[in-house]
């Protein structure tokens, strides 16, 4: 069905009005007339009520002449077409007229013929701002459709390092991501498996990832994040703002309740602003640890979900988790790179560099937070592992 043009005719002699209703070949040119106006007043209030497309008027109108008129429309109608119908005395008012952006001019008498092609090239210029219009909504709508995979591909590519700057910017703005690079980058490693039984369905394997996706972000709903998966179906996540490390562990622990199974992760603060190598080492660490014992991974979460208790040692863990002392010291070094002891310091020391930096609590409380006995056992492995006491790491920080 061809879709309709209205049209709406003003000038103040009725025998013209008649003249140019009746000498136009409307329906031919998809155009309707929708009203007359004998004055620019009528002629605007009409024109805004019928929501016009084209307006022919005559500039000499009594109330509010022409002029006036289309200078009111421009600012009601923006987009309303406007053919001057003027006599040969008043060419100094169309001229004036052309500045206001009118579309075509007319002289009378009224030349039937002429009119009707004006008429028709502005059709043809409606037709094709609509079909334009059209073009752009679809173009909206499928950029929206696919915005997903369009920020998945521009994070793919930031990943791997390939774009400057200013292409990085321009593709924030654009997805509608903040401006800044991420404070933090996380990377999720999923088992190919579950209780030895394999996830050989494809259907299986997303579900399973849609899942743990809206897990994270249930638990980060209070920051700006996006995630998606790398080339090797890894979960990356970029996050504007600084979750608490519990969040993080509460992550893994809804997944292992929820969907049973566990996950490994990494995430990493961004204090460089070098996205894709941050990126890089959560991938290397999650793939590091990806390859421990479930011994000594297990004996990695409880530092991670115990570090503020004094009493937590080597000797307490391997009791709750029925080995020798001697056995799990040997293999978390083995495995790990480092001692448990020192694992536990590097865990206090981190959290204590984050209440330092976020945070007004004292140096006591700090000190209690991170698994210390005594404020001055807290600062004297402080400054032996940084250099500096705490409180005046503090104050560089401000």
């Amino acid at each position: 069905m061809s879709r309709k043009w209205r049209a709406l005719i003003a000038d103040d002699e009725a025998i013209i009005r008649e003249g140019i209703r009746s000498s136009v070949p409307w329906e031919a040119l998809s155009l309707e007339v929708v009203g007359e106006a004998e004055d620019g007043e009528e002629a605007l209030e009409l024109a805004v009520e019928k929501q016009a497309h084209v307006l022919l008027v005559d500039l000499s109108m009594p109330i509010m002449n022409g002029l006036t008129l289309i200078g009111h429309l421009r600012q009601q109608l923006p987009h309303c077409k406007i053919v001057i119908v003027t006599g040969h005395d008043e060419f100094a008012y169309a001229y004036e007229a052309i500045k206001l952006e009118v579309d075509d001019y007319i002289l009378k008498p009224v030349n039937p013929e002429a009119l009707t092609e004006v008429l028709r090239r502005i059709v043809q210029k409606l037709e094709e701002t609509a079909a334009n219009g059209e073009l752009l909504q679809m173009a909206a709508k499928q950029i929206d459709k696919n915005f997903a995979l369009l920020r998945e591909r521009f994070c793919l590519e930031w990943m791997k390092g390939e774009l400057s700057e200013d292409e990085i910017a321009e593709q924030l703005a654009f997805l509608g991501m903040p401006s800044e690079a991420p404070d933090m980058v996380g990377v999720i490693r999923w088992p190919e498996q579950s209780k030895g039984k394999a996830f050989f369905s494809e259907k299986d394997r997303q579900l399973l990832l849609f899942a743990i996706e809206n897990i994270m972000e249930e638990h980060l709903r209070e920051y700006a994040s996006v995630h998606f998966r790398d080339d090797v179906g890894l979960i990356v996540v970029l996050i504007w703002g600084r979750p608490d490390e519990s969040a993080f562990r509460q992550i893994e622990t809804a997944v292992a309740d929820y969907l049973k199974i566990q996950i490994v992760a990494s995430f990493l603060e961004n204090r460089e602003g070098d996205v894709p190598s941050l990126y890089a080492e959560a991938k290397s660490s999650v793939n590091k640890e990806t390859r421990l014992s479930p011994l000594v991974r297990r004996t990695k979460e409880l530092i991670g979900e115990r570090y503020a208790e004094p009493s937590l040692s080597l000797e307490g863990i391997a009791n709750e988790l029925n080995v020798s002392p001697v056995y799990l010291s040997r293999l978390f070094k083995q495995e790990a790179g480092a001692s448990f002891i020192s694992l536990l310091t590097q865990t206090r020391l981190k959290e204590a560099i984050r209440l330092l930096s976020e945070t007004d609590l004292t140096m006591n409380e700090i000190a209690e937070k991170t698994g210390y006995e005594s404020q001055h056992y807290f600062s004297t492995s402080f400054k032996k592992a940084t250099g500096l006491p705490p409180n005046q790491y503090r104050k560089q920080q401000l």
